[in-house]
């Protein structure tokens, strides 16, 4: 088993959070995929954030993060947009004034101390 802080891309705070999630090893994160892994990460409490999103589905496919541009970019927010929809009844906005929640939901509120 391969640590997933062996994929590029992802540190050991994306590990941390993947092993929150129940995804041990780099292997069992490509066989889940993108979509699967960070659902699973949403259903595990992360807060949502589109920057690490697509940082993931770049380091999956062995790109460099900042790789993602244009109407590849744009699609992946739309499936960003739809796997934080699923998990938006998990609680991820509680507590945040309407403004918060609205920069939360394109990604650039802080991460709030649990």
């Amino acid at each position: 088993m391969t640590a997933i802080s062996t994929i590029r891309n992802l540190g050991p705070a994306t590990e941390a959070a993947f092993l929150r999630a129940g995804i041990g090893s780099a292997e069992e994160l490509r066989a889940l995929g993108a979509d699967a892994a960070y659902a699973r990460l949403l259903a595990a409490g992360e807060r949502p954030h589109f920057i690490g999103y697509y940082v993931l589905v770049m380091a999956l496919q062995g790109r460099p993060w900042n790789d993602c541009k244009g109407a590849e970019k744009a699609a992946l927010r739309a499936r960003f947009d739809a796997l934080k929809a699923v998990g938006h009844d998990r609680g991820h906005d509680k507590g945040l004034s309407e403004l918060e929640a609205a920069l939360n939901i394109i990604g650039v509120v802080a991460r709030q101390p649990r």
